[in-house]
Parts: structure tokens; C-alpha cells; sequence
């Protein structure tokens, strides 16, 4: 069994990295632009085969005819504030299509992230069995996504196994070489640990009390965990949603990162910048009903458990790599 891993120096890409060693996966090539961050730090523990850049990668794809089983495509710019959508076109959409193709020509298996953006504001419900047609994302990042998956329904030729991922809030280890795009909780380690205290933002919608607008949550681990199960089910395909099905609060998730550092809250409500209200979404939940039908039924991480997990064995031990 031979991978390619896109994204595989970043968050999701190098835990799945973990995932396929603990199998005893070895022969793992690692696609990704590391340039001069510090993601490299994500590969010091992993055992690969090679790493190829990111934008030599398309140029070598026909001579892994062949040789390779699966690819599993989480390389994207994921900034929800990028604004180049020329950038965003050709890396999110047209990269993603290359690499689709190649699967269908070679009929391996293609395993792929959407995310959770492609939503919108909500309005049209967080159904991943809905007619995706009528979804509008609020941002180009959001809609690359859609774009690639509107494309993939068309598709009369397709790889052996396909599927994508409509990923919701996802934190955990390695997170830590993304900048401001990192889980809330990783930010709430920082600022408590720097402060003492955790700022969330207050509510301007009614309904919803400071710090009470509610996200998804999802545990890195229950992520690596259902792309394992996808490649042990070569004959599920499909658009999935993958989060844990429960919103929780921002109070809830800061709690909880100051009960793992063995603190009591200490929480200030701040004003939410004026040019993020308009489009602030105040509520997130997956529909995990698709999934579970597809027969993962593994229980996911509650926000308390994955936050003390994250906190007690990774951040407080100075960013330990997963």
C-alpha cells in the first residue's frame, strides 16, 4: 500500500501521517509547501518515503501511475481571509480536479477535504444529504470548496473510491504552525497561560448570550479515525459531513480549557469587530446521520475530553507532535 499524503507536513495531513505509521504504513509520500514555516516540525516523528513541493508535485503525478493505492488530498490554503481568488481557484479547485482525474484514470481511491464553509450562513441547514446547489459560502476559500464539489457530482468518470470531507471546527495537535487560523482552543492555551484570563466575544444576536454562539468541535483523533475507516471501506463513496453532531459554546469550550490547565474561568467578553458582525455565524451543528448509515459508528470525543487530551498530553508539554 503506497499513499500520497497532500497537506501532509500540515494539521489534519501529518496526524493522518501518525495514523498510517501506527498501522505500520511506511511508504507514504508527503506532498506539501512547507517553505520557511515551521511545519517540518510536524514530519521530525513520521516515517515516509519522500517529500515532494506542493508546485513540483503535478508535474511528477504520471509517473506514480502505477504505484500508488490512495491519495488523500487535505493540501489547500484553508484562510478563510484570503482574498486572492485567482489563488484560491487554481490551488482549492483546479488542483483538486488534476488529482481527481488521475485517481479515475488509475481507479485507486481518492479521499479528499471539503469543509464546512461551503455552508454559508447556516441558512440552508448543515445537511450533508441536501441538494448542495443551494448552498451560498460567505467567503472565497468557502467556495473553492463548493466549486470542486458542484464539479465532482457532475462527473460521470470517477475514481474507484471518492470521498470528501466537510470538515467543522477541527482542533487538536499539530495545529500549532497555522497562525491565527488555529483552533480556538489553541489560542485560549496561549492567552490564559500568557494572561490568566480569555477574552470571547459578546453576542449581537438575540437568543444568544456572550460567549453562547455555538460550533462543532471535532477532535482531530475522531477525524484520522474516519478516514481510516474510509480506506477500510473501499465501497463507500460520497460527500460526508465530519463533525461530532453536537454544538457546543464558546463559554463551554473556554471552560473546559481552563478546567484541563487545572484553573477556574476567567472569562472577559469583548466587542466583536464591527466588519465581522455582518457575516459572524452564531451557530454551527453537523448532520452526522449519512455518516453513521455508512456504518461508522465509533462515539466521538466530547469537548471535555478532547480538550483535556489536547491540553494535558500536547500543549502543556510544550507542543508535543502527535
Amino acid at each position: 500500500m503506497s499513499i500520497i499524503v497532500t497537506g501532509g507536513a500540515g494539521f489534519i495531513g501529518s496526524c493522518i501521517v501518525r495514523e498510517l505509521n501506527d498501522r505500520g504504513i511506511e511508504d507514504i509520500i508527503i506532498v506539501d509547501h512547507i517553505a520557511q514555516t515551521d511545519k517540518w516540525m510536524n514530519l521530525r516523528n513520521k516515517r515516509y518515503t519522500r517529500y515532494i513541493n506542493r508546485d513540483l508535485f503535478l508535474k511528477e503525478l504520471p509517473s506514480f501511475a502505477g504505484e500508488v493505492s490512495h491519495i488523500i488530498h487535505m493540501g489547500a490554503c484553508s484562510a478563510t481571509t484570503e482574498k486572492d481568488f485567482d489563488f484560491l481557484y487554481q490551488n482549492n479547485f483546479e488542483y483538486t480536479q488534476a488529482l481527481w482525474k488521475f485517481c479515475a484514470e488509475q481507479q485507486i481511491s481518492f479521499i479528499y477535504a471539503s469543509s464546512a464553509a461551503t455552508y454559508g450562513d447556516g441558512s440552508e441547514g448543515f445537511d450533508d444529504e441536501m441538494d448542495i446547489k443551494k448552498l451560498r459560502p460567505l467567503n472565497g476559500y468557502g467556495y473553492s470548496k463548493q466549486l470542486f464539489d458542484l464539479w465532482a457530482e457532475k462527473q460521470c468518470f470517477a475514481p474507484k473510491q471518492h470521498v470528501g470531507f466537510k470538515f467543522f471546527n477541527v482542533y487538536g495537535p499539530n495545529e500549532y504552525f497555522k497562525g491565527s487560523m488555529a483552533s480556538v482552543i489553541f489560542h485560549s492555551f496561549q492567552k490564559i497561560s500568557q494572561t490568566g484570563e480569555m477574552g470571547l466575544f459578546k453576542s449581537y444576536k438575540e437568543g444568544y448570550a456572550d460567549g453562547g454562539q455555538l460550533r462543532d468541535f471535532v477532535y482531530i483523533k475522531d477525524i484520522c479515525k474516519v478516514i481510516l475507516f474510509m480506506m477500510d471501506h473501499p465501497q463507500i463513496s460520497g460527500l460526508y459531513n465530519l463533525g461530532t453532531g453536537t454544538a457546543r459554546s464558546f463559554y463551554d469550550l473556554a471552560a473546559a480549557t481552563f478546567a484541563a490547565m487545572g484553573l477556574a474561568p476567567n472569562i472577559k467578553y469583548i466587542e466583536m469587530p464591527e466588519t465581522l458582525r455582518p457575516k459572524y455565524q452564531y451557530f454551527t451543528q453537523a448532520s452526522m446521520d449519512k455518516l453513521r448509515k455508512a456504518g461508522y459508528q465509533e462515539p466521538f470525543y466530547s469537548l471535555e475530553d478532547g480538550a483535556r487530551d489536547y491540553v494535558c498530553n500536547y500543549l502543556a508539554k510544550e507542543y508535543e507532535i502527535y
